[in-house]
């Protein structure tokens, strides 16, 4: 996580827990820690074998990487400072 808070430097994990909330609803269910673990797990395991991705042609990400037709994209891994910093000037 980030010294201070700013969705911008860890936008990654902005978004897993955007999916998770509104995608998954697993804010609205569970009242404890046992019951919370679950629904992420179950949320994982949907997202990565159920849910179709704009970004994999519209495959799932398990489909995605069973297939070798179709080249998987890679994205770079940006530096967190670099995005912080160009949020401030905007």
């Amino acid at each position: 996580m980030t010294e201070s808070y700013d969705p911008y430097a860890n936008a990654v994990a902005e978004r897993v827990n955007g999916i998770l909330k509104q995608e998954f609803m697993i804010d609205m269910y569970g009242n404890n820690l046992h019951d919370k673990i679950q629904l992420v797990k179950d949320a994982i395991d949907k997202y990565n074998n159920l849910r179709p991705h704009y970004s994999c042609h519209y495959l799932t990400p398990q489909q995605m990487h069973k297939q070798n037709k179709i080249k998987i994209k890679t994205y770079k891994k940006i530096d967190a400072e670099k995005i912080a910093f160009q949020h401030q000037l905007n």
